[in-house]
């Protein structure tokens, strides 16, 4: 297998999301840290602007978005799986909706607590990055709301292990469960130190899933420096890929389109569309750093328009 390359950094919710998979499936990986605020001078020429936390690359293509990366690990190492057969799309609807939902009530949970005991560059990247205020006063002021909105979504999960299942889904643990682990960390490594506090404490089946999530480690990483990733971009040359002709959206292959996150970071990636599926968007780019590379978006969160 080529190699996969992660680029994140080690407090990252969204790539403990990764990480737990490549424990799950017991996977090598290469480990490449990147900070945790802009700029991300080593990173840009791969992603041609998109910001957001972790990047997936595999020699010259990279891929986008937690949603696309455990896609693309499924599709490379598919045994066990993310998906569960008959359940594939539970299994990414819940993802999606742990993503969008629990994931920022546990950021205001989490910011709350610890958000006056960050830099000010932090506060001002942040608020940039999500367009909300990342001020600490008023960080604090909406931590109240977020704990109860944190509780009243986890709740939910709570429930969905009450008839004694080990996982969301059943036996083994899901790409759900993936998802769910990433705010669950985010505030047990945040605020308790690895154990659960308010509103985990409340939730004991949710507590004891988290311990079994957090036993599955994260694979086999080997660090690797930002310039030996760029080199083996440069080195690479891009997976083949098609557009669907007959794709309701009528892009057409090699039309320069431009693709924007809807919801954070909401930085345009422009490029010659080369790839288009039902859960996947590629354009063709060029840098001098890295050379002829493509990067791949998921479809849903992510708006496309002629450049």
């Amino acid at each position: 297998m080529t190699d996969l390359i992660l680029h994140h950094y080690p407090t990252s919710p969204f790539s403990e999301k990764v990480r737990v998979a490549f424990g799950l499936k017991k996977l090598g990986w290469k480990s490449v840290t990147i900070p945790n605020i802009m700029p991300k001078p080593d990173l840009m020429p791969l992603t041609g602007g998109y910001r957001k936390t972790p990047v997936l690359q595999v020699g010259a293509d990279i891929y986008c978005d937690t949603q696309l990366i455990m896609l693309e690990i499924e599709k490379r190492a598919p045994t066990p799986p993310l998906l569960p057969p008959g359940k594939e799309g539970e299994a990414r609807a819940l993802a999606m909706w742990i993503d969008r939902n629990i994931f920022w009530a546990a950021v205001g949970v989490v910011m709350g607590a610890i958000g006056d005991k960050l830099p000010e560059a932090f506060h001002k990247d942040r608020s940039e990055f999500s367009g909300r205020s990342f001020e600490p006063a008023k960080l604090k002021a909406a931590a109240p709301v977020a704990a109860q909105q944190t509780y009243a979504q986890l709740v939910l999960a709570e429930e969905m292990l009450e008839d004694g299942r080990a996982y969301l889904l059943g036996a083994a643990p899901s790409l759900a469960d993936c998802a769910l682990y990433n705010p669950v960390w985010f505030i047990k490594e945040r605020l308790g130190g690895g154990k659960a506090v308010p509103p985990l404490d409340r939730l004991p089946r949710l507590a004891a899933w988290s311990e079994r999530m957090k036993a599955i480690g994260s694979g086999n990483p080997t660090e690797m420096s930002a310039a030996d990733a760029l080199a083996v971009a440069k080195a690479a040359k891009p997976a083949a890929c098609s557009v669907d002709a007959a794709d309701p959206s009528g892009l057409k292959d090699g039309q320069k389109i431009s693709v924007t996150p809807d919801d954070t970071g909401k930085v345009p990636v422009t490029g010659a569309l080369v790839g288009l599926t039902p859960d996947r968007i590629s354009i063709g780019r060029s840098d001098e750093r890295v050379g002829d590379i493509v990067v791949h978006f998921p479809r849903a969160g992510f708006i496309v328009t002629p450049a």
